[in-house]
């Protein structure tokens, strides 16, 4: 595994030069393959070969080009995403992957197999429920996935190679615990902005590159230890994707920090790892129905107080962990998964003791002068 000297330069400069490092890599011959959501079982794309690249968009990109091809109440980071591939931002993509995650992407596949026009692009169909029969059926539809990449590729994915990548992102992911681990005290050893950078970073990389990336950035920060104090909320936020450091550096620069999340590229993407024991097809079909608390995966046959714990104790936890004080639960226009949870996830962080602040986002620039706006005002009403 390489080393990386600086790690949160590092960062900094893989999230402000989005693909960077995979550019470089295609240029070396090593084929990339976008992917849209935490829903994609990256281990096969790894075990086939190939890099792995979790596509985002850009707040501050105007949507000109989407439009044309998607109706406006359309998940807008979906847009947001398709728009900055349309313009070539992922030009150098060799495929897709775009697992069923809710609506706004499965009833607009389609549009992206027709007009980006990958060499290879491939529709994840998974289920919605998990009990076994789901278990069993994903496990049919990682198969077709895993055949479908050899055939692309002309190379055999054995299981040996899926195990071997399975244990390349455990140990990512377990980097990635430790690395998050520094922000429990008080003050935090690493900055919400900061947290995100590496985040960003983390996803554009091979995952060996991505482990070197994380433990160094740890190393670093424990060199220097704590932050300096005089902020005192201490903040989580609870959202899909947040790939911009922006609504961090709202929340930090108005005298809270950033100590936590419980998002799609963040704690969601990390927490839980790949059960090594098992047959390893079935082991990534358990992480990513069962284990990944995505709103859109359902336990079935539960009370309705179990389902609370079992879809939400996760961020219970977390808010005792960290020594979180308040939250932030931020939910795009027209996401209807993750809307529909919102006063159930709102009254139950709630019950804990904890306060939480609801917004509507659009994923664009033009709406952070309001979110500021409120998050202060947030901020000035729990340190009273």
């Amino acid at each position: 595994m390489s080393q990386v000297a600086d790690g949160l330069a590092t960062a900094e400069q893989y999230y402000n030069n989005y693909g960077l490092r995979a550019k470089e890599l295609k240029n070396e011959g090593k084929k990339i393959i976008g992917y849209l959501s935490a829903l994609c079982p990256i281990e096969i794309i790894t075990a086939a070969g190939m890099v792995p690249l979790r596509l985002k968009g850009n707040i501050s990109e105007a949507i000109t080009k989407a439009d044309a091809h998607m109706e406006t109440i359309v998940c807008p980071f979906v847009r947001n995403v398709f728009d900055a591939a349309l313009k070539g931002q992922y030009d150098y993509l060799d495929g897709m992957v775009l697992p069923h995650l809710c609506d706004s992407i499965e009833r607009t596949s389609d549009l992206w197999g027709r007009n980006l026009q990958l060499s290879y692009f491939h529709f994840l169909n998974m289920p919605h429920v998990t009990d076994e029969p789901s278990i069993e059926f994903t496990r049919e539809i990682l198969c077709i996935f895993i055949a479908s990449l050899e055939e692309f590729t002309g190379n055999r994915i054995p299981d040996a190679a899926i195990a071997a990548a399975i244990k390349a992102h455990n140990e990512n992911r377990q980097a990635m615990r430790e690395l998050y681990s520094l922000r429990k005290s008080n003050p935090p050893m690493l900055s919400g902005q900061e947290m995100i950078q590496v985040l960003v970073a983390a996803m554009s990389l091979p995952v060996e590159e991505s482990t070197a990336l994380i433990k160094a950035v740890t190393q670093e920060t424990k060199a220097r230890g704590p932050l300096s104090d005089g902020k005192s909320a201490r903040i989580m936020i609870i959202a899909d994707q947040i790939d911009n450091i922006a609504f961090a550096k709202i929340i930090e620069d108005a005298g809270a920090w950033l100590v936590m999340d419980d998002t799609s590229i963040g704690a969601k993407m990390y927490w839980p790892d790949v059960d090594n024991s098992i047959d390893p097809v079935s082991a990534i079909a358990e992480r990513y129905i069962r284990k990944l608390k995505l709103p859109t995966l359902v336990d079935s046959g539960l009370s309705y107080e179990e389902g609370l714990e079992k879809r939400f104790g996760h961020i219970k936890q977390h808010l005792t962990d960290y020594g979180v004080n308040a939250a932030i639960l931020i939910v795009n226009r027209y996401c209807d998964p993750y809307g529909f949870e919102v006063p159930t996830v709102k009254s139950y962080i709630e019950s804990s003791g904890v306060p939480v602040l609801h917004l509507e986002d659009e994923y664009t620039a033009s709406t952070l002068p309001r979110m500021k706006t409120r998050i202060e005002a947030f901020l000035e009403m729990i340190a009273q």
